[in-house]
Formats: C-alpha cells, structure tokens, sequence
C-alpha cells in the first residue's frame, strides 16, 4: 500500500456524490487511489464534473443515476458497477435531503420522503453491498477486510433538532441501523461505520452560512472557530475505509469543530 495511495486498487461508491459532502468523499477516495462511483439523482452536470476531477487525479470514476429510496433503482446501479468492475470494496452512503416544517405542519410526503432517502436508501445500499462482500469475501492483495460501508450520518443524531423532526429522526435511525449491522457483519470481515457532520459548508444548509450576520452566528457554537467543509468529511472517510482503521468497528465519528459539546445547540431556525 502506497502511503499516500492507501485505497489504491479498491472499488468504491459514493451516494449523492454529485455536490456538497459526497463530493468532498468522492475526490477524497480518488485521491487516495480508489476508482469511484458518482452517484447522483439530479444535476448531471455536477456528477460529471466530479467524476472528471477524479480523473483528472489518475484514477477511475463513472457516473451513475439511481434514486437511493427506489429498490429497483438501486439495485441497476449496483448491477452497472459490477459489470463495468466487477465488485465493490467500499460504499459510502451519502444521499440525504431535508424536507423541513413545523411537526402540526409536516406533510406525510415530508416525512416519508426525507426517511426514504436518509434511511430506506441506506439499508438498500448496504444490502447490495453487503451480499457482493459476502460472496467475494476478503482481497488481501487490497484490503485486510471484505469491505467498509461508511453511513453519512450527522450531529442531529446525537442534538434533537426542533423543526426538523423528520431528518434529525433519519439520522438517529443511521445511528442504530449501523450499528446493528455492524455488529452482524464484523465476524465477516466487513466493517461498518459511520460519520456524523457537524456544519458543513454545502448548499443544503447554505443559509446557516452564506452571509456575514449568519455566519457569525454559527460559529458562536463552534468552538474551533471555523466551519466545516466537504474536504473535512472526506479525509475522515479515507481514513474510515483504509486499513488504518482497521479495528475500527461500529463507530461514529463526529467530525463538529467540537459543536456538540455544546448540549443547548441549535441552528438554522
């Protein structure tokens, strides 16, 4: 393993890979080696631009459409990566959105649509995944396990969010859910994590920072004093998925600029 290439020869797959945090994870792998897949549901454009940066960097990339809430959806786009590659080392479940109201306001539609990405689109994923690990089992010549499956959670899973009861909801479910198979998978040699953002500068919560007055703001409860970007996530995620974190099974790592060490937070509304 090359030091500055710790995922080189490894397969990976990034939801919603196309802008903001998925973005940062899939240039982040690339850079460390891996061949990438950009995953994306809208804004093809963007998914190409980061599929050619990745390039651009010496490694693979390919663009894939897929719903990550859609079964079938699912399903193709991994059928597509093994076909094109022939397996998967890694897969990072990025994909998330936000559908924000009151709770006496809240649609059902609001609801349902933010669990089905946040979380139904995880376990989709990771069944996919998982069921190619298996029948692989561990390349040895790449990784000391069969696979790493990293959850893109968030502080919300640890911070009640008042306003948001379907996201911070999703992400306490991403909490239990990668856990529980984390602790399914580990004899079978696949390693299951997750990471919890903090404020991260990406268009979804652009509001929290775009302007002086809000940004200012913000980082009253970020005591390390800046906010978060997408690189920020994806050296965790690198990390996460290389064999120097090995013994690392069943964990959250929260990337916050220590946010969550303040209990009474609150943002964004």
């Amino acid at each position: 393993m090359e030091a500055n290439k710790p995922l080189k020869g490894q397969l990976a797959l990034v939801t919603g890979a196309n802008s903001g945090i998925g973005e940062g994870v899939a240039r982040a792998l690339g850079q460390a080696g891996a061949s990438v897949v950009v995953n994306y549901v809208t804004n093809p454009d963007g998914a190409e631009a980061v599929a050619n940066a990745i390039r651009a960097g010496g490694a693979e990339a390919m663009v894939v459409r897929a719903d990550v809430s859609k079964e079938a959806e699912v399903q193709a786009m991994f059928q597509q990566m093994f076909r094109a590659w022939g397996t998967i080392d890694i897969l990072v479940s990025n994909a998330g959105i936000q559908r924000d109201a009151p709770l006496v306001e809240m649609t059902l539609e609001q609801w349902n649509a933010v669990l089905g990405v946040n979380l139904t689109g995880m376990f989709l994923c990771a069944r996919e995944a998982v069921r190619e690990m298996l029948r692989r089992g561990v390349r040895p010549e790449v990784s000391a396990s069969a696979g790493k499956i990293l959850c893109i959670s968030s502080v919300h899973e640890i911070i009640p969010w008042a306003g948001h009861a379907n996201y911070a909801a999703s992400k306490g479910g991403v909490k239990l859910f990668m856990q529980s198979i984390a602790q399914e998978l580990a004899d079978r040699k696949i390693r299951v994590n997750s990471i919890a953002p903090g404020a991260i500068e990406t268009n979804i919560n652009r509001s929290a920072w775009a302007t002086p007055e809000a940004r200012a703001k913000l980082l009253e409860f970020i005591p390390y004093g800046r906010i978060g970007l997408p690189a920020d996530i994806g050296r965790a995620a690198v990390w996460l998925a290389s064999d120097a974190s090995d013994y690392v099974v069943g964990q959250t790592l929260v990337v916050d600029g220590a946010m969550t060490l303040y209990p009474a937070f609150r943002y964004g509304g």
